[in-house]
This record gives structure tokens, C-alpha cells and sequence, in this order.
């Protein structure tokens, strides 16, 4: 420890200088200070070499370690060191006197620290009854304060108020209160006594004011809660104390907003809502919870695209270009596709004559895709986007079961957020997207409202100008979005919301169809991501075929790609550890890659047989051709129905037994064969669940063969729905049963006759070598169904009672 010194007011010219961060020194203080900063450390101990007088200068901005003559306040306080220690760590610790204000005149660089050119500020002489006024009113301001509840150390606040100096006082006050850096500086740089005493009085009534209104504060909160309830009080407080003093802290943030809205152009019924939003903000604590919310509320409108829209670039020829050069077949589709199209560029083309209003040009129907999965719904809307040189988004509405997954949460829920159309809108970018609403049949219902219903006013282009979203509460116009929905089953979808889409159906695609898709698309495109080049493998085209026939069973060509992708993928590994240049795989090459077939298709029955009818049946995946069996056995009249009938299914076999009993007579079928037999049913392949009422031709055909013991035709198949009194209906899926069927190597084929004009659908070279009978009754289906025909049925029934005629005469005749 160095030895004190006796005070010394002496002012070098030049002096060693000590930067300080965060406070102030008045001259008479006496006061610690702890560096540990090298060029603290250094100026230190050139001012200890000399005369002991360092010049304490306070810092611009504290976060600086290497100050420099910019980063200094020009005013600072000459010091005689005291005391110096050195610490352990390398910090010293000094005691300092300060004796002068002093004015900086410049810096100078010393060796790792910094020295001043300084001179004393020169004192100010002042009129002593002021000075003497102004020394009794900052005492009394101090005392006013200390009573109403400023909180200064006793032992701090009795030294003040004993001070007798002036300019002592202003200082010590100006020290000990919680003043910002930039006040207690000016209050250092200022010779006067009389303009410090006054700067001091002026902050004394600023903080009596503070006080003042603290005290207020804490009145109001505490008339307007119970006392009992203390953090409730304490939130309340903090708002009011907010409220009231507004601060600085998150303006620059209102502002941006205010900026932002300002620029968006809103429309006059959403304004005042969020100008209301924003000015609540204004008034929050940027770090409080609620101040969040309302944040997040006002980023979501500020990014919503309100006035941000593409135009539409509508050109039939290359639309019908992207259309064929994405897809092969769909003709129908693409025609309904190219037909709206055609609709929206004769609009638009009146609407910029002025011939009709803009809000006409967007009117028109929300198109429903219907068809199987992977036959092209969702990329056929793609298309459609990139056509019309749209923003594209797709919302996948499978499983939603809340009402708020259409319309969002009310934002007085935690962790609120606006519905799946409004995030829609803001991930395109544009007010007039093509948006896809796919999957609109998987809509659940739960208790918490049904999503079908929030779609109402989405997809009425009367009401979607004004569409409400829940989170934003505004309306918002929706009118200008082209919507196209997609559905598996359009049964499922609820009647109101279907009856406001046009239904435009997707069918399954034929084995031709996709033998070109395949080799058009999806090869090329695995080709590619398998990382192959184009003449590395060769798939042929009856292996594609046979792929298609014996591996995959689908309505699209997604499995039918994935087996060629691993057909590829088994190929480049051949290509590298074979050291093969190119892979050919053939027909037969199929089961060394993927192993045995999958899938056999049913064929037709070698021979005619009694009670095995030949029925077709079609699914999401395609047509087939299906058997059904029944057995006429001993018993007491009971139907026996089996192979997992639907309800509808199991009808027309009653229909098909009341059928034949009513007509018995006729087809030479005993009617106590009915009391006495017990007729079954089967439809094979158990384990699949079969329903419609399409096979009831079959199993009338069937039923009727059992029962009068005449064989059906093997090489005809058939298909309609019964009545009771022999009619037959029409039935759907015409072009995937009969596809099916040829596939099977039937020859004939019977339909309903109002099915007929469903032929227009099959291409020719595919109805070649087909025979097609077209039935109004049951009596005609079953003329071409039966070995023989009706005349066989009815033959028979004249024999018997032939022969019980001469049975009863040749007694008379021996008599």
C-alpha cells in the first residue's frame, strides 16, 4: 500500500487519463475506484511516475473496452491519487480525491493509454443572494423528496443535507441520485454554481413529479382491488404505471407497424380494426404477454396480401399444350379445364371494354375433381396454376375434424392462429391463387363444430367477398381465388356444400392408358432419380404390361411407378457390381426382380356350370369379373347368404329368390322345392367386402340355373340391377367392368339398356371382338344367360306336366 500523500491542487498540463464507465466524479469527492483494464492500469501508473493527478473522464458508451478520443466526454475531474493497491488478478484498486473541473482540450496517445492537454473550467462569479436562494430551495426540494418517499441511504442523505457549499450540495445530489450519464455530465461541465444549482432543482421537481405520480398510481390500483389479493395488485400496477408513463422502449416497433398498414391500402371495414389493434400496442409494455399477442395479430395482417395479385395470362393453345404435355388421357377433364378457361379470357377480355364489372370476371363454379387416388386430380390443378400463370397452394382437409381448422381460433385462446384458407393465402403470396382443397369427402364431424359447414361460405362466390376468419375478425375477399376440390367419394361429401361444386369425374385408367403413362412419365422421371442414363436400362413394353397386370392393382400409376423405380434402383446395383454397361429386363425377367406375381385376374369358367353365374363388379382400383355360386340343398327354406355382402347386396338376392318363385311355373321349377330346400349363396373371395346392387342379373341367373338345374353360359358376363318385377336398372362403373371382363376373355357382355350410351366412353379398337346385349328384363338377360335360353327353361316346364297327364290317363284307359 503506498503511503498517503498530502492533497495537491496543482494542475499539470498534461495528465494520464482513467476512463470510468457509468458515473460521474464531482470535485471534493473522495472515492474508490477499481481498473482493470489495461489502459486504466497503465495511465494509473504513469500518474503515480509523475505527480499522482490522473483526469477521471466518464465513457460515451459503457460496452466499449478500448476507448478512444471520440468515445470520451470533453469535460472530466482532475484527481490526486490517495492510495493504489494492486490486486492478485492484475486489477488495481485506488482511492482518489477530486479536486477541478477541467475541460479537455485534447487527447494525446501515450504508450498503452491515453493523456489530455487539460485546463481548470473557469469559475463563474455569481450573485450571492442567489446563489444563497437557490442553496435553500434545492434543500428544501431534497428534504420534500426524502419525505415523500425517495429512497437515499440515511447516512447519504444526512451528509447532504448538512453540506453548507453550494456548489457542494448540487454536486452530491446530482451523484447520489439515479440521473442519467448525460445529465450528470452536464451538470460536471457547468462552471456556475447558480446554473447547477438550478439544473438540480429542475430534476428535484421531475422526480417530485415521478413520485407524485407513483403515489397515484398506487391510490387508483388499490380502489380498484382488494388489498388481500397482492399479485393481482402488482400486474395491475404495472399497467397503470405503463399507461402512464408510455415510455420509449418499443416505438421504433409501433411505428414500423403504423408504416407498414399505412402502405397496405386496407379496405374502409378492416382500418379501424387494426388501427384499434395498434393502438392498443402502442399502449402495452413491449415485454408483456398481451403485447405479444396483439404482435402477432398485426404481423399476420401486415403480411396477408390484400392488394397482391398476379395477373392472369390466359393462352387456350399453350394451356392445352401444358395440359398434354403433363398428362396422357383425361380427355374429358381437359376439355371441362380448357372450356373454363375459355369462359375466363371472354370475361376478361368484356371487362377491360367495360362491358361488365371486374367482380364479374372472377365469378364462376368451384370445380370438383371425383375419381380414384393417383389418377391425376391434384396435378391436373397444377396445371391449371401454371396456365394461368397463378400462385398455386394446396390445403389437405383429410381428417379435420374442428370447425377452426376452416375458420381459426377467437384470439382470446392461448396459442390462437388464423384458419388453414388464411395461412393458405399468406404462404401464396397473392389474392388470387388456385387454391386445392383436397380431399373434401375425409371432412369429420366432432363436437367442436363440422368443418363442411365452414366451407359453406368459402365456396358460395355470392358470400366469399366477405369471408371471416375467426383470428383476424375482419372480412376477408376471397372472391378472387379460383377453388378446386378433390374427392374420392363425392357421396361423403354433405349436400349443401356439394350442391355448390361442378362435378367433373376422373376415371380410372385402362392398362393401355397406363402403358403410355408409364412409358412417357413415369420411366423417364425414375430414370433420373435413380441416377441412371437414358440408354442404361431397357424395360419392354409387355414387361411394363405384365407389370402393370400381374403387380400392381390400382385406379392410378403410383405403385406402378414405385415398381419401376425398384426395377431401376435393382438395375443400377447390376450396372455397378456386374460391371454390366446395359440392363434389358423382359416379360420374363419380372420375377427374378420382383418375385412372383401379385395379382392373378380372374378368368372365365372353362365350362357352362349349373348355379355359377359370371358377374362384374368395379372398384376405386378397376374393373374385374367375380363369380357367384349357388347351392340348392335339403332344409326348410332358408337363404343362406355368404362372402360379405353389403345390405344392398344382400337385397337384390332376395329380390332374385322372390324373382323366382314368382316366375317357378314358368321356368318348370317345383314350388315345394323353395318350403323344402335351403338355397346359399356365395360370393367368393370372403375376405373382401362386396356391395351394390349391380350384381343382380348375376344372381338371378345364378339362382334360376340352380334351381331348375340348367347351366349359365361361361363366356358371358353380366351386370344391372333387379326389380321385383323383372326390370332391369342401371348400374355405374360401365367402362371399368367391361375392361375388366375383356381382360378376363369374356366374349359377351350384358347391360342394362339404359347403360348403352356409356359405350361412347370405351374406345373402339377396345370394344372389338366384344359382343354387347343391352336387357329392359330380367326375362332377356337370362335368354342370353342361360345354355339354351328361356325356350330351354320353359320346354322343360311343359314335360312334366305332360307326363302327369298320361300317368292319370292310362288308368282310364285300362279300365
Amino acid at each position: 500500500m503506498d503511503k498517503t500523500e498530502k492533497n495537491n491542487t496543482h494542475l499539470p498540463e498534461r495528465l494520464p487519463v482513467c476512463p470510468v464507465r457509468g458515473s460521474v466524479i464531482y470535485p471534493s469527492m473522495v472515492m474508490p475506484i477499481d481498473a482493470g483494464r489495461p489502459i486504466s492500469i497503465r495511465a494509473i501508473e504513469a500518474a503515480l511516475s509523475q505527480e499522482r493527478v490522473i483526469l477521471i473522464v466518464s465513457q460515451r458508451d459503457k460496452e466499449i473496452e478500448e476507448p478512444g478520443p471520440a468515445d470520451l466526454y470533453d469535460v472530466g475531474t482532475a484527481c490526486n491519487i490517495l492510495r493504489m493497491r494492486k490486486n492478485a488478478d492484475g486489477s488495481v484498486q485506488m482511492l482518489v480525491q477530486a479536486f477541478a473541473r477541467v475541460q479537455v482540450q485534447q487527447y494525446h496517445a501515450a504508450s498503452g493509454y491515453l493523456e489530455a492537454s487539460v485546463a481548470r473550467l473557469p469559475e463563474v462569479e455569481d450573485k450571492a443572494t442567489e446563489v444563497t436562494a437557490l442553496f435553500r430551495e434545492v434543500k428544501e426540494r431534497f428534504e420534500t423528496l426524502l419525505r415523500e418517499g425517495k429512497y437515499v441511504s440515511p447516512e447519504v442523505a444526512q451528509f447532504v443535507l448538512n453540506l453548507e457549499d453550494p456548489s457542494q450540495l448540487a454536486d452530491y445530489i446530482a451523484f447520489h441520485l439515479d440521473f442519467k450519464l448525460e445529465v450528470k455530465q452536464q451538470i460536471l461541465a457547468t462552471p456556475s454554481v447558480v446554473d447547477r444549482l438550478k439544473r438540480i432543482a429542475v430534476l428535484l421537481d421531475a422526480e417530485l413529479d415521478l413520485v407524485e405520480t407513483q403515489r397515484r398510481i398506487q391510490q387508483q390500483v388499490k380502489e380498484e382491488i382488494d388489498k388481500n389479493q397482492r399479485e393481482f395488485f402488482l400486474r395491475e400496477q404495472m399497467k397503470a404505471i405503463q399507461r402512464e408513463l408510455h415510455g420509449e422502449e418499443g416505438e421504433m416497433e409501433v411505428e414500423e407497424f403504423r408504416q407498414k398498414i399505412a402502405a397496405l391500402n386496407l379496405p374502409p371495414s378492416v382500418l379501424p380494426e387494426v388501427e384499434r389493434e395498434l393502438s392498443r400496442f402502442a399502449r402495452m409494455h413491449p415485454d408483456s404477454a398481451e403485447a405479444s399477442v396483439v404482435r402477432t395479430y398485426l404481423d399476420w395482417i401486415i403480411n396477408l396480401p390484400w392488394n397482391t395479385r398476379t395477373e392472369d395470362q390466359i393462352d387456350l393453345q399453350e394451356a392445352k399444350k401444358i395440359l398434354d404435355e403433363d398428362h396422357y388421357g383425361l380427355e374429358k377433364v381437359k376439355d371441362r379445364v380448357l372450356e373454363y378457361l375459355a369462359v375466363r379470357k371472354l370475361k376478361l377480355e368484356r371487362q377491360k371494354k367495360g362491358e361488365i364489372p371486374p367482380e364479374e370476371v372472377s365469378k364462376g363454379p368451384i370445380l370438383l375433381f371425383v375419381g380414384p387416388p393417383g389418377v391425376g386430380k391434384t396435378s391436373i390443378a397444377k396445371s391449371i396454376a401454371k396456365s394461368l400463370g397463378r400462385k398455386y397452394h394446396r390445403i389437405s382437409l383429410g381428417g379435420a375434424r374442428d370447425e377452426s381448422d376452416i375458420r381459426g381460433h377467437r384470439r382470446t385462446y392461448i396459442g390462437a392462429m388464423p384458419g388453414r384458407i388464411i395461412q393458405g393465402m399468406r404462404q401464396a403470396g397473392s389474392k388470387n391463387p388456385v387454391i386445392l382443397l383436397d380431399e373434401v369427402d375425409k371432412l369429420g364431424v366432432s363436437y367442436q363444430g363440422d368443418p363442411a359447414a365452414a366451407l359453406l361460405e368459402l365456396l358460395d362466390p355470392a358470400q366469399n367477398k366477405e369471408f371471416t376468419d375467426h383470428y383476424l375478425g375482419v372480412p376477408f375477399d376471397m372472391s378472387e381465388v379460383l377453388f378446386i376440390c378433390t374427392a374420392n367419394f363425392p357421396e361423403n361429401i354433405p349436400g349443401p356444400l356439394f350442391d355448390r361444386m361442378e362435378l367433373i369425374e376422373f376415371t380410372s385408367y385402362i392398362e393401355q392408358e397406363k402403358l403410355e403413362i408409364a412409358k412417357r412419365y413415369l420411366l423417364p422421371r425414375q430414370m433420373v432419380e435413380n441416377g441412371l442414363k437414358e440408354n442404361q436400362v431397357h424395360i419392354t413394353e409387355a414387361a411394363l404390361m405384365r407389370l402393370i397386370t400381374h403387380y400392381t392393382r390400382e385406379a392410378g400409376v403410383r405403385n406402378l411407378e414405385r415398381e419401376i423405380g425398384t426395377l431401376l434402383r435393382k438395375s443400377a446395383r447390376a450396372i455397378l457390381e456386374g460391371g454390366k454397361k446395359r440392363v434389358r429386363i423382359g416379360e420374363g425377367d419380372l420375377e427374378k426382380y420382383l418375385g412372383p406375381a401379385r395379382f392373378q385376374p380372374e378368368s372365365e369358367a372353362r365350362t357352362p356350370q349349373i348355379g355359377v353365374a359370371t358377374g362384374m363388379f368395379y372398384t376405386p382400383v378397376g374393373g374385374d369379373i367375380m363369380f357367384i355360386e349357388v347351392s340348392v340343398m335339403p332344409g326348410k327354406g332358408n337363404l343362406i347368404l355368404t362372402g360379405q355382402l353389403g345390405d344392398v347386396m344382400k337385397e337384390s338376392a332376395r329380390a332374385a329368390l322372390s324373382y323366382a318363385k314368382k316366375n317357378a311355373a314358368r321356368f318348370g321349377i317345383p314350388l315345394e322345392r323353395f318350403d323344402n330346400s335351403d338355397v346359399h349363396i356365395h360370393v367368393p373371395a370372403g375376405a373382401v367386402p362386396k356391395e351394390g346392387p349391380s350384381a343382380g342379373i348375376a344372381i338371378t341367373a345364378a339362382l334360376v340355373s340352380a334351381l331348375a338345374e340348367v347351366p349359365v353360359r361361361n363366356d358371358v358376363a353380366m351386370t344391372g340391377e333387379i326389380t321385383l318385377t323383372g326390370r332391369v336398372l342401371p348400374i355405374g362403373g360401365v367402362k371399368e367392368k367391361i375392361l375388366g371382363a375383356r381382360r378376363a376373355g369374356i366374349r359377351e357382355v350384358i347391360l342394362p339398356k339404359q347403360n348403352q350410351p356409356d359405350l361412347s366412353d370405351i374406345p373402339v379398337y377396345l370394344r372389338q371382338n366384344l359382343r354387347f346385349h343391352f336387357a329392359e328384363s330380367l326375362d332377356e338377360a337370362l335368354n342370353w344367360a342361360l345354355v339354351g335360353g328361356l325356350g330351354a327353361l320353359e320346354q322343360k316346364a311343359t314335360l312334366p306336366a305332360k307326363k302327369s297327364r298320361r300317368s292319370k290317363e292310362q288308368p282310364v284307359a285300362r279300365a
